[in-house]
């Protein structure tokens, strides 16, 4: 066995916490950090139980799987998760992704959260996190403002307490307006009411201030209080609606839509079907994967989107470093065991990780109270969910998806970049028909954008004595073409042009293509009499111009110094033209 100093157990260490990155705070864990990690982790399962049972509506399937989908990220994140705050379970986008691609049906939903963890588990390995990188802000917030009016008007049925709507936005629309007649007064009062107390103590959180340590016993009591209710007000609206409810049942008389029975205790762990039998026979996996198309990539990269962004913005915040990649590894993880308990894909939750980071929360064990939590009402209290107003759970969806609407981003993408609102206007449209065409037509709208910019790159040009253009980045086969066609446009312009120079400073890297069209331009211009000077070129690019031997090729420090040295003393690339100079012989030539 290894001795305690054996480079084998030094270098093998930091590799393991790596890994499991609960061994680089467990160690140092102390009796103040428990303390903290309890309050937030118990404040949080407040939160997640209510959302938990509404984002299973969202999700269009039974609301205990909304509660089966909310503890095993909390155990998991706990040992693997690289950020304290960031807590894992049913978020409102990932709930509107899953109602798109599993059908409504707890089958496709388990089988999705599966196939999602395994991509995740594979990126996380492969370290694939870059690829996330190509879906860009304007997509981001075009889907997310979308998905906020989407899953909004969603339970605008519930508010009014209207059955059978369909959940095809549009159809929806038409529906609900065509229907409002008929609502229940006791849904809409209630539900009204709930928004308005979740909004009142939602303001009330905001306005509140630190509790100073001098301030007397009964100041700070109330002010603790205060803010106990506005940060658990899920919980506390939840609560009184399902009093409510029950006092009218008792009563006699039910006004209100209510939840109805869930199955009492914890999930079986049992893996997950990959195949369904129906009354018309059996689906196969091969179909059913067929079936969820396009969700097998957009649901795993948009939950690690959204883990990952809301780790980093936490971690920037309260000064410590994630990493992306080990992050991809606990998301992975964490779909992949939690298909084993019935739960749907689930993602980061920036309103619970805030309330979380708000709590004062000193490392992921305080995602074990939320899980411990979650598991306790699953065993005890799935009785008393049956009281639970519709009404009320529609009204805590609202409030949690408001914020993610955001109107601003219309009017500074104006200000900064307005091509940028091409992709966001393309998304926030589309995902009102369908979520997957949205998301799919933003990205490759940002991907025409960014070729654009890379096809047409800005062209500086200038004529002092000589025909001066400089290109203002890289160039690549696609900008080939257009930097000949603007040396000719500029050449026919001018009055009586003397020779070209190609200022390349901005130039770090060409390809062959680009290479070719020099060549192209080199034997264009020597038919009409002028030379071609190439100036400022970066080592990488001079030497991909050299091991090409284009034929007497010049190139000089600067512009300035090709107009000042002249044609007697040009320097060519070693073996290729006039002089046979090295590049280090120019450059002491010209100094």
């Amino acid at each position: 066995m290894s001795g305690p100093g054996c480079p084998t157990r030094c270098c093998s260490f930091p590799a393991v916490q790596k890994r499991l990155p609960v061994l680089r705070w467990l160690p140092r864990y102390s009796l103040a950090w428990l303390q903290l990690d309890v309050i937030a982790g118990a404040t949080v399962g407040l939160t997640v139980v209510p959302q938990a049972l509404a984002y299973a509506e969202v999700a269009g399937l039974p609301v205990q799987y909304g509660l089966y989908s909310s503890f095993m990220g909390c155990f998991v994140y706990c040992l693997l998760g690289t950020a304290k705050d960031v807590t894992l379970g049913p978020t409102a986008i990932m709930s509107l992704l899953v109602s798109s691609y599993a059908f409504h049906d707890p089958v496709y939903a388990v089988l999705l959260t599966f196939l999602s963890g395994c991509v995740q588990l594979a990126m996380g390995l492969l370290r694939l996190g870059f690829l996330l990188d190509f879906i860009s802000c304007p997509v981001i917030k075009g889907f997310t403002s979308a998905a906020s009016i989407t899953i909004s008007f969603n339970q605008v049925k519930n508010i009014l307490g209207l059955q059978g709507v369909p959940r095809q936005f549009f159809l929806q629309v038409y529906e609900t307006l065509r229907r409002i007649g008929e609502t229940r007064a006791g849904d809409a009062v209630l539900g009204l009411s709930c928004l308005l107390a979740l909004t009142g103590l939602g303001a009330m959180k905001s306005g509140l201030g630190r509790a100073a340590g001098a301030e007397p016993l009964c100041t700070r009591v109330s002010y603790c209080i205060v803010w106990t209710s506005a940060t658990a007000r899920n919980a506390l609206v939840v609560l009184c609606a399902g009093l409510l409810a029950y006092s009218f049942q008792v009563m006699g008389c039910q006004p209100f839509t209510l939840t109805g029975r869930i199955p009492r205790g914890l999930p079986a762990f049992r893996v997950p079907l990959f195949s369904k039998v129906t009354h018309n026979g059996t689906v196969p996996f091969s179909r059913m994967v067929q079936d969820m198309g396009a969700g097998l990539a957009v649901v795993p990269l948009m939950g690690l989107l959204e883990t990952v962004a809301i780790a980093k913005a936490f971690a920037s915040q309260n000064d410590y470093r994630i990493e992306p990649n080990q992050e991809l590894l606990a998301m992975g993880l964490t779909n992949l065991l939690g298909s084993f308990v019935s739960s749907y894909p689930v993602t980061g939750s920036f309103g619970r990780t805030a309330v979380n980071a708000q709590t004062g929360v000193c490392t992921p064990a305080g995602g074990l109270i939320t899980g411990a939590l979650v598991l306790l009402s699953l065993a005890f209290l799935t009785s008393f969910f049956y009281y639970i107003p519709k009404a009320a759970l529609a009204a805590v969806i609202i409030c949690a998806v408001t914020p993610m609407f955001d109107a601003a981003i219309f009017r500074t993408l104006w200000r900064v970049k307005r091509l940028d609102l091409v992709p966001l206007c393309v998304t926030f449209l589309l995902c009102f028909w369908e979520v997957q065409y949205g998301i799919v037509a933003g990205v490759l709208v940002s991907g025409l954008l960014l070729l654009y910019a890379i096809a047409r790159p800005p062209m500086k040009v200038s004529t002092q004595g000589e025909l001066v253009v400089q290109p203002g980045s890289s160039l690549h086969f696609p900008a080939a073409e257009y930097l000949r066609d603007t040396v000719c446009k500029h050449l026919q312009a001018a009055p009586t042009p003397g020779s070209v120079v190609l200022d390349c400073r901005h130039v770090s890297s060409v390809d062959y293509t680009a290479v070719l069209g020099l060549a192209e331009l080199l034997h264009e211009l020597r038919k009409q009499g002028l030379a071609l000077t190439l100036c400022g070129l970066q080592d990488d690019v001079l030497r991909t111009l050299l091991a090409a031997e284009l034929q007497e090729f010049e190139h000089f420090s600067s512009w300035q110094v090709a107009g000042e040295t002249g044609p007697a003393a040009q320097c060519a690339s070693p073996g290729i033209g006039r002089s046979g100079c090295s590049e280090l012989t120019c450059q002491e030539e010209e100094m």
